[in-house]
């Protein structure tokens, strides 16, 4: 559920986190395909978050990114391949 700090603190006693200083969440989202992590982190960095990292490791793919309330996300798809050694 996604809450306006207002709302939120109707929830919680303790203090709403200070996302400039702090990680707060890290969010990960399977995706079925590369295209599809691509295509969600270049909307997500074109709505405004921050491109944070990408990561190929042959089988598996993952673009991350830190979205406008300072929240980490990763994007990841997972090949059902084995890497060729």
């Amino acid at each position: 559920m996604l809450s306006a700090h207002e709302q939120f603190r109707q929830f919680s006693p303790k203090p709403i986190c200070d996302t400039s200083k702090a990680l707060e969440v890290l969010l990960c989202l399977q995706c079925d395909s590369r295209a599809e992590v691509d295509d969600m982190a270049t909307k997500a960095v074109a709505a405004g978050a921050t491109d944070a990292e990408t990561s190929d490791y042959g089988f598996m793919y993952q673009r991350s990114f830190i979205d406008l309330d300072g929240h980490g996300w990763a994007l990841n798809f997972m090949s059902e391949e084995l890497p060729q050694s």
